[in-house]
């Protein structure tokens, strides 16, 4: 089958770098791409030269012409004064959209508890960022190009809108997804492209086979890539170790991966690092007795008791506004509660990666901001490392280091956001959101130095990678006021939030019911009638064609022309009866 898409011997930089380097891919139906590498190196653009928005240097880009490409960009879609309804739905009354019930089910999971009618303008950034994925989900394209499209949505949106593609791509709808998700890319994802060096190298399977292709690949390299290999390693045992759903794409080699992580020790010792952490904090870390806290009248928690121990390594998930950064805000003492008392520990060092990147002084130097915090610092292992070592580790080389903070890309902020964090050596780490922002290799590397960083830690993110592969338990606040322990993890989270919908929607089919059955009654009714009128047209034709064979019965030629005219409608008109009588049966 004909791919949707080609691009010829492209090349294509900025300045003196040139990000992609003679570069000749393809995309067919079916085909799900995920497309990985670091920030910078040209993943953005290779989709927009792909989806024709930027012309390369050099080639071409074909596209097929009857195929309909949807994109999703980073910027904002539509204007402030327009509806949601205007730009998603293309200003389709509730009747009308009421009817498609797949358009129905990701509205209602992407933009929940959000009237369709509210102006672009009033909406935050995250929510807008939704609108415009159900705009690109609900058009009827051949190819979805897709620029992270799981910023700013929850586990359980995302666990949907992977289940919702994955349906779609069996039908034969092509993709393009760039994403730093990589439980995500793992789900949809039949093939990946990762960029990097002007190059984009291919890999059949998911992201887990894609892990095992790389490591193979780097076995084979130079002593130099010795650190960036063993990453992949450790990263690759952790899949093979994970949720049976990881290794078993048809395509990840499972013998050939067994025997490369034969010997790789578990990411942690979870046993030494609680030691650990218990000799650096002692035995206390967090008390909450009857926590309460209310916003606006509305009950975020509600008598909460917890305790939480040295070492520990906790997971929060949870429906955005839930509560989760409010409760992180409470352990680290941002906020105060409203009711009841939170005990911390004498010895506490906390370390809190907020959302936020302000605290960064955009004047500074990267150099000069890290080196005035702490020229050298003792990692967990024992090893010494230098600032520009660690600098090195989190991809700042070259003219990055005497770059302006203010210069620095969001990724890139938040990447020494968080190394500023590791060199005040704290016990107790708060990490709200980390994986904004970061690539895919970024964070390999912040799972390394977690996974001998001994100290409670505790993590909200939507990234259910991350959140499994660096924590040993997972709590969920269920947006009652209660936090509760998830002995299976986020599995068991969405099982629940799937659970209390059904709750909440068994009541209402039988009125659902009664509804659906007076629109099909009506629908056979307008059916009953659009099929009348036809008929009535057919005769008449029918009618008409007889009066014309009277009329040339001595223009053989001609008769035969119009007979052959009236056989095609005699056949049409039995046709429409035979429809009439069956959807009058009904």
């Amino acid at each position: 089958m004909a791919n949707i898409v080609n691009a010829e011997h492209v090349t294509h930089g900025f300045g003196t770098r040139t990000l992609l380097d003679d570069v000749s891919l393809g995309l067919g139906p079916g085909e799900v791409v995920g497309v990985v590498g670091r920030n910078g190196d040209g993943k953005t653009t290779l989709l927009r030269i792909l989806t024709r928005d930027l012309l390369p240097d050099e080639g071409r880009v074909t596209v097929s012409n009857s195929a309909s490409i949807g994109v999703l960009r980073q910027a904002h879609v539509g204007t402030d004064e327009q509806t949601i309804r205007d730009v998603a739905l293309g200003g389709e009354p509730d009747h009308v959209f009421a009817r498609h019930a797949e358009h129905r089910a990701v509205v209602g999971a992407l933009l929940p508890d959000i009237d369709l009618d509210r102006r672009l303008g009033t909406l935050s950034g995250g929510e807008r960022r939704r609108v415009a994925l159900v705009t690109v989900l609900l058009g009827p394209h051949d190819l979805l190009v897709l620029d992270e499209p799981t910023n700013h949505l929850d586990v359980e949106a995302i666990a949907f809108l992977a289940d919702h593609l994955a349906a779609r791509t069996r039908a034969g709808l092509a993709m393009l997804v760039v994403s730093h998700d990589r439980w995500f890319l793992d789900a949809v994802c039949n093939r990946i492209w990762e960029v990097h060096d002007g190059v984009v190298d291919a890999y059949d399977g998911g992201y887990a086979a894609y892990v095992l292709a790389r490591v193979e690949r780097q076995r084979q390299a130079a002593a130099n890539e010795a650190r960036r290999r063993n990453l992949a390693r450790k990263e690759l045992a952790w899949l093979r170790r994970g949720a049976p759903a990881r290794t078993s794409k048809p395509k990840f080699r499972i013998e050939a991966a067994n025997e490369l992580i034969k010997n790789e020790p578990p990411p942690r010792d979870r046993l030494q690092l609680e030691q650990f952490a218990t000799a650096r904090l002692g035995k206390d870390v967090f008390d909450l007795i009857n926590v309460g806290y209310a916003v606006d009248g509305r009950q975020l928690l509600r008598s909460l008791t917890w305790s939480i121990g040295p070492g520990e390594r906790i997971g929060l998930v949870g429906v955005n506004g839930a509560g989760k950064t409010t409760l992180l805000d409470l352990l680290a003492g941002r906020r105060r509660a409203s009711a009841g008392k939170i005990k911390r520990g004498q010895t506490i060092r906390l370390a809190y990666l907020s959302q936020a990147v302000a605290e960064l002084d955009d004047a500074d130097r990267v150099l000069d901001s890290v080196k005035r915090l702490k020229e050298e610092t003792k990692l967990a292992t024992g090893r010494e490392a230098s600032a520009s070592n660690l600098l090195e580790d989190f991809g700042f080389t070259g003219d990055k280091l005497v770059s302006r903070i203010g210069d620095l890309s969001g990724g890139e902020r938040r990447r020494l956001q968080f190394l500023r964090l590791l060199l005040t050596e704290p016990n107790v780490l708060i990490l709200d959101e980390p994986t904004n922002d970061l690539d895919i290799d970024t964070l390999t590397v912040v799972e390394d130095y977690l996974d001998t960083w001994p100290g409670t830690l505790i993590v909200v993110s939507h990234d259910r990678y991350f959140l499994e592969r660096v924590t040993d338990v997972t709590y969920a606040l269920l947006g009652d006021g209660t936090c509760g322990l998830l002995p299976d993890g986020v599995d068991e989270y969405l099982a629940r939030r799937r659970a209390r919908v059904e709750e909440v929607v068994a009541p209402a089919r039988p009125a659902e019911r009664a509804r659906s059955s007076a629109a099909q009654s009506r629908a056979r009714k307008k059916e009953l009638s659009r099929l009348e009128g036809q008929l009535e047209r057919i005769e008449a034709d029918i009618a008409a064609l007889h009066e014309r064979m009277a009329e040339a019965a001595t223009d053989y030629a001609r008769l035969a022309e119009l007979d052959r005219e009236l056989q095609a409608a005699t056949a049409r008109r039995d046709e429409l009866e035979e429809a009439w009588l069956l959807a009058a049966d009904e």
